[in-house]
């Protein structure tokens, strides 16, 4: 029995109204962690060390169409003379801010090609040093700078290590690639006094703080010339929670300093167009979460540790590789702090959550409860679309129909 038109736009309506229902939400493009993807590769430990040492895992994670170049524990010897900024220096070379996976090397147009590697993109080299070329000769591929020693062997390709086309390519070579420019020597940091910095500038309670916390202070100066962002309280927003603090445990007062504190390197300029979640120096020393959540709306940047949001007010020092910021509400954990949920829907929320949500320095609240996780999280956006969609299809079938 034939069916009528209606009938079979009935049919596929019905049919795309199921589809639309089983197909999971769409989610924003994978990021790709390079010290997990080397994580099972013990060979290679030594060079993912450095790539968080040097601060250049952080910035692989951030982009999202990238070649890492990897040598194993034996060829990172070659490094061992160098400083650490140095080290940055090369092995920014060997991050192609391009896709270069296993068939892509093998297939190079006219055998050759020029990548811009991060040393080039981040305007650290010279010139044009930061290219590296690449050459496929004989079956084999080699990596080369125009600056390279002259006594110096091409950098050999070896192997895929892990692929993830257009995304993210993982390969290992055969040695250090070689440029005179990126080992040259760099200078290292001027020293920072960093009560001194913070007592200058809006910060003088916080200092005072830190100062008195023998761990907490030797923590951020070990810390500070490897990459260190310290948000520090106001001196009204140390006098708002003084109270609160000082019938802290001690092993609570270390937690909540080092919770200011993220071991990394963030401009001003990265915080108001990058968001998500950081993992400060707390995470390490509790081993516990401590993390919040940077977000930003314009030129306002806040911190959400979804018991306090908190808001940058002034950069008090920004000299590469620390930068400090001012911010107005001393940052509160949820794994010290009760989470402050978002409230039902009522007439009136309760006063003592009122308080809390609108970020008020009352801080007699009860602070001994731990941080409960969310029981539920609205309906993405994208779902509701699709439901509207899958509707709407319906609908103009049976129109059709009538």
């Amino acid at each position: 029995m034939v069916k009528s038109r209606p009938a079979i736009l009935l049919s596929l309506a019905v049919v795309a109204l199921a589809a639309m229902a089983l197909t999971p939400a769409p989610v924003e493009a994978t990021k790709y962690n390079i010290t997990k993807l080397l994580e099972p590769y013990k060979q290679y430990s030594r060079f993912k060390e450095m790539l968080s040492r040097t601060r250049l895992a952080y910035d692989i994670n951030r982009r999202q169409t990238i070649t890492v170049l990897a040598v194993d524990n034996a060829a990172m010897s070659a490094l061992d003379h160098y400083s650490l900024q140095t080290i940055r220096h090369i092995l920014s070379l060997h991050v192609l801010v391009d896709y270069y996976g296993d068939k892509k090397l093998k297939k190079l147009a006219h055998g050759s090609t020029a990548s811009s590697s991060m040393y080039q993109a981040t305007g650290a080299a010279s010139g044009m040093s930061g290219y590296v070329n690449i050459t496929r000769k004989d079956g084999k591929v080699s990596f080369t700078t125009d600056d390279a020693d002259d006594t110096a062997k091409p950098t050999r390709y070896v192997k895929s290590i892990k692929e993830y086309p257009y995304d993210i390519a993982v390969l290992e070579v055969s040695s250090i690639i070689s440029s005179v420019d990126a080992e040259a020597p760099v200078p290292p940091p001027a020293p920072v006094d960093l009560v001194e910095l913070l007592s200058k500038k809006y910060c003088k309670s916080f200092a005072s703080l830190l100062s008195a916390n023998a761990d907490v202070f030797r923590t951020f100066n070990e810390t500070k010339d490897n990459g260190l962002t310290l948000f520090c309280p106001v001196d009204s927003a140390v006098a708002a929670f003084a109270a609160t603090y000082k019938n802290l445990t001690a092993k609570a007062k270390t937690a909540i300093l080092l919770y200011h504190g993220v071991p990394d390197y963030f401009s001003l300029q990265l915080l108001k167009s990058n968001n998500g979640m950081v993992t400060t120096l707390a995470t390490a020393s509790e081993n516990k979460d401590y993390s919040y959540d940077v977000q930003n709306k314009g030129e306002t940047v806040t911190l959400q540790t979804r018991v306090v949001t908190s808001s940058i007010t002034a950069t008090v020092g920004d000299m590469e590789p620390l930068a400090v910021y001012a911010v107005n509400r001393f940052l509160k954990p949820k794994e010290l702090f009760k989470v402050v949920e978002a409230p039902a829907s009522a007439p009136e929320p309760s006063k003592k959550k009122s308080k809390a949500a609108d970020g008020g320095d009352d801080d007699s609240s009860d602070d001994s409860g731990d941080g409960k996780a969310d029981k539920g999280d609205p309906v993405p956006t994208a779902m509701l679309a699709r439901g509207v969609t899958a509707a709407t299809t319906v609908v103009a079938a049976f129109a059709l129909m009538g």
